[in-house]
């Protein structure tokens, strides 16, 4: 007899977990509190973890990814306080991620549990939430409830997964409440999806506009609408959503008078789908008790800012799927398996993070932003091709890492034109500079007793058992922070 799991969650750490556990030939069931299923989404970074993880689930196939097409000059763009555009390093300039929306993976999720082909699809339950949860030593009994007709039943599971999200219901009822497990980081998040780029840009392009405790993006696409990114520090988050969202947004960026964020707050009031979240992060010392395992946002939530949330949900659903096929006959030892492996997988997650480069979310009073040449971001990314020497403008210091430098004030120019060559050529000498080692891992180098600032990434923070000792907020920089391992 195969032995059943309950999924609570149709995200994607659900579906992920729900295919492993096909593969390992357990009968997944996955309940959802909604009444259908979410379609469209923000913009998602996908790591090569993330993609190895979709091969070995095997939804690499039918997974569209979004990458534009590398053009001189770059595809990002940062506006000053006067508006003027400047091109910057922005999130694909990097090695190895791939531009997702959060559907293109769930849709790859959905398609192989409900149409894969092979195997039988997985039941999935909406509007239904788990009620109380009981282990014992044969199962793990379940009260559902039904959200439309009211109508509560219980079932008997071998294991339940709460893949239920940052505020888990699986988490509360098995671990504890959420103040023992999630971080606040004083800083809100609002995110959708654009009906059109903002005016004078291509459709590609990405556009930062940092400001201190506050920065708003725009993301460019190779075949889809763009998406925005508004986030802003905040010390009353419950205040945040009392009122209107909207004229608590345009509150917020009040003064910000520039043609991007006009462009964004106006586009909210006819956005569908709307994210607006308060950002936390998990930290757990275990994510496994007994018959429950907990999976994604749930178990280890990296905050929005750290971009490997989808990689991390993927690569958790896989790796559960493999430790029950590899210990069928002693859960305990599958999830204690399990548990040590994710840990694993978090370790090259926190890995590939400091190989991204670092950056603040929002300008700090006094410090240099790095504006950083286009022309030294080519579609080759091997090391010799990101090795440049950059020199730190009245230091006289000379770096190995990425050349930076201050564009000069203006427009966007097509690329190819001769008069955007000559403005980048002869740019500014740069402000202040963020450099990376003369090394295949490239993590940033300390600058004057910081680390080096780019803009369009966010800091390097995972949760769970890996955690690192760093504990800088990004939205509130300590006065002197940890220099970088060697």
């Amino acid at each position: 007899m195969q032995k059943r799991a309950l999924v609570v969650g149709l995200g994607i750490a659900g579906m992920s977990a729900a295919i492993g556990l096909r593969r390992a030939g357990w009968t997944p069931v996955i309940i959802e509190r909604a009444a259908e299923r979410r379609t469209g989404g923000y913009f998602i970074f996908l790591f090569p973890e993330g993609r190895q993880a979709a091969a070995d689930l095997g939804i690499a196939d039918h997974l569209h990814t979004r990458n534009p097409a590398w053009k001189e000059g770059g595809n990002t763009w940062a506006l000053d306080r006067r508006g003027n555009p400047k091109p910057e390093l922005g999130f694909l300039d990097q090695p190895g991620p791939a531009a997702v929306l959060r559907g293109d993976i769930e849709a790859a999720l959905w398609r192989s549990i409900t149409d894969d082909g092979v195997e039988d699809p997985v039941e999935v339950r909406f509007a239904t939430t788990p009620i109380e949860i009981i282990q014992g030593v044969d199962g793990v009994q379940v009260l559902l409830e039904n959200a439309g007709s009211g109508a509560q039943y219980r079932e008997t599971f071998d294991l339940v997964v709460g893949a239920d999200g940052l505020r888990s219901t699986v988490r509360r009822m098995v671990f504890g409440p959420d103040e023992d497990y999630m971080t606040d980081w004083n800083a809100m998040v609002c995110a959708f999806q654009l009906k059109e780029h903002v005016p004078s840009f291509a459709p590609t392009d990405t556009v930062v506009v940092p400001r201190a405790g506050r920065a708003a993006w725009v993301f460019g696409f190779a075949d889809h609408a763009p998406t925005t990114l508004l986030t802003y520090r905040t010390d009353d988050i419950q205040k945040q959503f009392s009122g209107s969202r909207i004229e608590q947004l345009r509150s917020v960026y009040s003064g910000m008078d520039d043609p991007v964020v006009r462009h964004i707050l106006d586009s909210l009031e006819d956005a569908p789908d709307v994210l607006f979240d308060s950002v936390h992060q998990v930290k757990m010392p275990r994510w496994s008790s007994g018959r429950v395992v907990l999976l994604g946002d749930a178990a280890w939530c990296l905050t929005t800012y750290s971009g490997m949330g989808a990689s991390a949900s993927l690569c958790g659903g896989a790796v559960l799927g493999k430790a029950v096929q590899e210990h069928p006959d002693d859960l305990d030892d599958a999830l204690n398996a399990w548990d040590r492996a994710s840990s694993v997988h978090h370790r090259a997650t926190a890995h590939r993070e400091d190989q991204a480069a670092e950056v603040r979310p929002f300008e700090q009073a006094g410090s240099g932003v790095a504006r950083v040449r286009p022309r030294c971001c080519p579609q080759d990314h091997s090391p010799s091709a990101r090795r440049r020497v950059v020199r730190t403008s009245g230091s006289g210091r000379v770096r190995h890492g990425c050349s930076v430098t201050t564009s000069t004030a203006g427009r966007p120019v097509p690329a190819g034109s001769g008069r955007g060559r000559r403005r980048r050529l002869a740019s500014e000498e740069v402000r202040s500079a963020a450099t990376c080692p003369a090394s295949d891992d490239h993590r940033l180098a300390p600058v004057g007793g910081r680390r080096g600032s780019l803009i369009g990434e966010q800091p390097s923070l995972v949760g769970g058992p890996c955690d690192r000792p760093s504990e800088r907020h990004p939205l509130r920089p300590s006065a002197a922070d940890p220099k970088e391992p060697s």
